[in-house]
Formats: structure tokens, C-alpha cells, sequence
């Protein structure tokens, strides 16, 4: 059955969406999920892969940016980003206590992808990124196993992506509604055609806070409220084909704070906010195996504010369109409660 999006109910979101709406739209972006979910064994999971030039045949980083509004949460490989500019591999999100095991899956699908590459005494340090899903999920199992994250790898595609309970974000709560994976797109024109798009795991904010289009949803929907303490997180994964240099990139991780603030959340102590961008363009070799001097073209920065929009526009939609492709879930810890679904039928009856 095909999930609703915020569009679908007629939430009249600014900006031009690419064919898909989605973090796909970037040319060569490929995401797969692996989902794990058994009520019976208190397990709702998952793993998200992003591979940010697809299965590309040998071994081209991205470059890159990252920025954290909260650090109460992980996004391993950031160090190196801040140091170099770039990243080589995928991108994997999951809950809290499995960034291990994907990790090992990560850095292992990288040997099995580009063997001569390792057999150089190269090293693999992929992008892994979580949120705590422990409300609807036994955390406490360590369900995930490395093949989990491996066959979130392998499932990475092209085209629509699926949004809600999937991957990583299957036991994840958004405002204290049913949240999880959400993604957008927006077209956009700076000295080219470009396409800005994001992904989130949306795990964070209280019901009160909650903003759409301007319109105070979360004080409007009150039932079946679950806590009073912000307590979650949001990872936010921007992509983009626009030639922007890595201290650009880092310009545009720090707008998806913007973004998700558009949803009316004030980043909580215990949310752990953290962000990437990458951008597609420049293709060039490893540093180690490339010429001493290379050529770049990139974006003036004078003239990205479309482009910091376009992020702005595409992380608070993705965040939403988490929220609409929701489901009622019973809770594990503490048991006995039912975390709710968004009222989609209330929803579009304020936009219509």
C-alpha cells in the first residue's frame, strides 16, 4: 500500500520538488532499508543506507560538511570530515545500540566493493548515525547484526523511497506521534539546474511544540500524549549535486537546524541534533592516488542563499512527511500505551 505524503493532503509546501520528492532526486543517490519488526519480541528496528554515489566502480569520495545543533547522540567518521572536506563509502542510520554492528557492515561492504583499493593499505572510515528508538522497540537486545545493516546496503536503490516505519526509522517518534523516515527534494537554479534534497530519522520534540506550515498542529492534537521531557533525536542527511566546496557544505548542514526548527522544536537537551551534507559533484580519486594539483569547480558562496532555502524547505517537508506516514504502534517501555499516528484526515481539513 502506497503512504501517504504531506502533499497528498493538500499541505501546501513551498518550492519545486524533484520527480521523486525524495533524497533519490540527487543524481547516483541510492537508499535501501532493512526492517525488523516482531511484537511478540518487543522488536521494532532497523537499518537505513544511503549510498551516496551508488554502487560506483571504484572508490570516489563526496565532499562534505557536518554540523551538530545537540551532541547528546552519535554520527561516526565526522572528525575526518571536518578535517578533509569528504567521506568514501555509505551512509548507514539506525537506533542507538547498533552503530557497531553497522559500522562492521559498512567498513566490510566497502573490502567486498573495492578490494584493490584495501589492498593498498587504504582504511575505511564510513558515516554511521543513530537515534534511540527504546520506547517501541527492546533496545536492550541488540537486535541488529551486522547482516541487517548489510542487507540495508545491498536493498540501496534508486527512485521513491519508502517513508515512515522503515529502516532505522521503524521505532522512532516524531512530536509524540509515530515518526521515522522522512525525505524531500527541491529544485533550484544558482549558475545551473540543481536538486537539494534531505533525508531525516525524526525521533525528536515535544507534542506541544509541533508547527506545520505555521499552524500550532501540536497544540490542536492533544490526545495520547506519551512524555513530557524532550528525550529524542533527529539525524538530518542533506545531498546535493551543486558544486559546493567542503566549507560550503558545512554552511549547509548548519540550515538543517533551520529546517527543523520550521516544525517548531528548540532542540532539548537530550535531543541529540546532528547533521551531514554532501555534495556529488567534482568527482575526483582518493587524495592519496590524485594528482598534485587538481581543478574544482564550485559555487560562490555569495550566491547560495537559493540553495540554503532549498535545504531549509526540504528538511522541514521530510520531517513531515515522516509524521504522515505514521501508524498507531503499542509502546515497550513503558508497555500499555499506543503511540499515535498524526490525524491525516484532521491535518488536511486545516490546509483545505
Amino acid at each position: 500500500m502506497t503512504k501517504s505524503r504531506a502533499r497528498d493532503l493538500g499541505l501546501p509546501f513551498p518550492g519545486t520538488p524533484g520527480p521523486c520528492n525524495a533524497i533519490t532526486d540527487v543524481p547516483g543517490v541510492e537508499v535501501g532499508f532493512c526492517t525488523l519488526t516482531d511484537p511478540a519480541q518487543k522488536l521494532r528496528t532497523g537499518v537505513t543506507a544511503i549510498l551516496p554515489r551508488g554502487r560506483a566502480p571504484e572508490p570516489v569520495p563526496v565532499m562534505a560538511g557536518h554540523y551538530a545543533l545537540n551532541g547528546n547522540g552519535e554520527m561516526t567518521g565526522t572528525h575526518w570530515i571536518d578535517d578533509a572536506g569528504y567521506f568514501l563509502g555509505p551512509v548507514l542510520i539506525t537506533n542507538t545500540h547498533a552503530v557497531g554492528a553497522c559500522h562492521t557492515a559498512a567498513v566490510q561492504w566497502m573490502i567486498d566493493m573495492y578490494p584493490a583499493h584495501f589492498r593498498a593499505h587504504a582504511w575505511a572510515m564510513p558515516v554511521v548515525a543513530e537515534t534511540y528508538d527504546g520506547v517501541l522497540n527492546d533496545i536492550t537486545r541488540l537486535a541488529v547484526t551486522p547482516d541487517h545493516a548489510r542487507a540495508a546496503l545491498d536493498a540501496a536503490a534508486p527512485g521513491p523511497v519508502t517513508e515512515g516505519s522503515s529502516g532505522g526509522g521503524n521505532g522512532m517518534i516524531a512530536y509524540e506521534f509515530k515518526g521515522g523516515t522522512g525525505t524531500a527534494s527541491r529544485r533550484v537554479s544558482v549558475g545551473g539546474d540543481w536538486t537539494v534534497a534531505a533525508l531525516v530519522q525524526a525521533n525528536f520534540g515535544l507534542r506541544p511544540w509541533l508547527s506545520v506550515l505555521g499552524k500550532p498542529v501540536g497544540q490542536m492534537m492533544t490526545e495520547d500524549r506519551l512524555i513530557e521531557t524532550e528525550t529524542g533525536s533527529i539525524i538530518v542527511v542533506l545531498a546535493t549535486d551543486a558544486p559546493l566546496s567542503a566549507l560550503s557544505l558545512r554552511a549547509l548542514a548548519k540550515r538543517a537546524a533551520l529546517g527543523i526548527g520550521r516544525s517548531g522544536t528548540v532542540g532539548g537537551n537530550s535531543s541529540g541534533d546532528i547533521f551531514l551534507a554532501f555534495s556529488t559533484a567534482n568527482p575526483q580519486p582518493m587524495a592519496a592516488r590524485a594528482e598534485k594539483l587538481r581543478t574544482v569547480t564550485e559555487l560562490n558562496p555569495e550566491h547560495l542563499d537559493p540553495i540554503y532555502q532549498a535545504a531549509v524547505e526540504a528538511v522541514d517537508e521530510a520531517v513531515i512527511n515522516a509524521l504522515v506516514a505514521g501508524e498507531d504502534v503499542a509502546t515497550v517501555n513503558p508497555p500499555g500505551r499506543v503511540c499515535r499516528a498524526i490525524d491525516r484526515e484532521a491535518l488536511r481539513q486545516l490546509f483545505g
